[in-house]
């Protein structure tokens, strides 16, 4: 990149204490963000994703251990007193929830919880902030703004609260966006409508965006580049057009299979990926992907492969140098 990155994680480690052991949500992730990016990252349920999303807003609890090193600018963010946090949260990182229903107080207005963080963070008086929501209902193409800021969470529709959330995402003109799959709990037809609009609010605003997801179809729809996560880690990193024209890691290549084309006729049995995902208090030596993996070699049980470049923004944590697509022999 040829600016400094708006956003570097540099081995940022997220664990939690348990009985059965330390639990590794995220383990060694290094990652930049350029402003007005869009990246996304995917990966199965478990491999850390959402714990990487709130350990750049400090929201992992206070149970957590979190290590490494987050910078927002030139503001290192790991360390940072909660007052600097809340005067980052919402101000310049804006998040948006995977849940809207639990996101949203359901006691207070739209009005309310939409105005709250622009009159906190900029001051603003109440006439400015409706006036600033209103606009950015309009936005997000919610129709009847007034109604709207009238209303309670439940008497709104899924797709509608999705919209409120993102709009309270945005209404303080964030830098950055973290949205954790906002588009799970809609049918196909919102899904499509609030990925498109994600899309053209980046365009219009520059806002840099993070979308974390389990389906890389939907990555391929709207990011720029994508990281794909396995076990709390990055597993291989690339251009979205040349991950899906050229990926060079084994669980990369499962997650490609595993999706359906329009093209071709429905198979009998739906691809899957064999095997669980590695219980994250219990990671196995080696490689995390090697039990489920078809081009497992013996190194891979015993020595963790390091992230290393492939090509100008490729990177991939894999001892396989061949190509994909054939079955791998437990050899040297």
């Amino acid at each position: 990149m040829s600016e400094a990155p708006l956003l570097r994680l540099r081995d940022l480690r997220v664990s939690f204490p348990g009985s059965a052991g330390e639990l590794h949500a995220v383990g060694g992730v290094d990652l930049d963000l350029a402003a007005g990016e869009f990246l996304g990252v995917v990966g199965e349920s478990g491999s850390g994703k959402t714990q990487l999303l709130l350990a750049m807003l400090g929201l992992n609890g206070e149970r957590a251990r979190v290590a490494g090193s987050i910078r927002f600018r030139d503001q290192e963010l790991l360390g940072a007193r909660g007052t600097a946090w809340q005067r980052l949260r919402g101000a310049r990182i804006g998040m948006i929830f995977q849940d809207p229903l639990s996101a949203l107080n359901p006691y207070l207005t739209i009005g309310m919880q939409l105005t709250e963080g622009v009159r906190r963070h900029q001051r603003l008086g109440k006439r400015a902030a409706t006036h600033r929501a209103l606009a950015l209902l309009e936005a997000v193409q919610l129709g009847d703004g007034a109604q709207r800021l009238r209303q309670y969470p439940h008497e709104l529709s899924g797709g509608m609260r999705q919209r409120i959330g993102i709009a309270m995402a945005l209404i303080c003109q964030p830098d950055v966006l973290l949205a954790d799959e906002p588009t799970t709990a809609l049918d196909v037809t919102v899904q499509a409508q609030i990925l498109a609009l994600l899309r053209e609010l980046r365009d219009s605003t520059g806002v840099a965006l993070v979308l974390v997801t389990h389906d890389l179809g939907v990555i391929a729809e709207v990011a720029d580049r994508v990281c794909v996560m396995y076990a709390g880690r990055i597993v291989e990193q690339a251009p979205v057009a040349e991950l899906f024209r050229a990926s060079r890691h084994p669980y990369t290549e499962a997650l490609r299979h595993s999706l359906l084309s329009l093209k071709e006729p429905l198979p009998e049995r739906l691809p899957t990926i064999g095997g669980h995902p590695p219980d994250p208090a219990a990671l196995p030596p080696g490689c995390a992907f090697a039990p489920r993996c078809q081009y497992v070699f013996t190194r891979c049980r015993s020595e963790t492969p390091a992230l290393t470049p492939i090509n100008t923004g490729h990177t991939r944590a894999c001892f396989h140098d061949g190509p994909l697509g054939r079955l791998g022999t437990d050899g040297n």
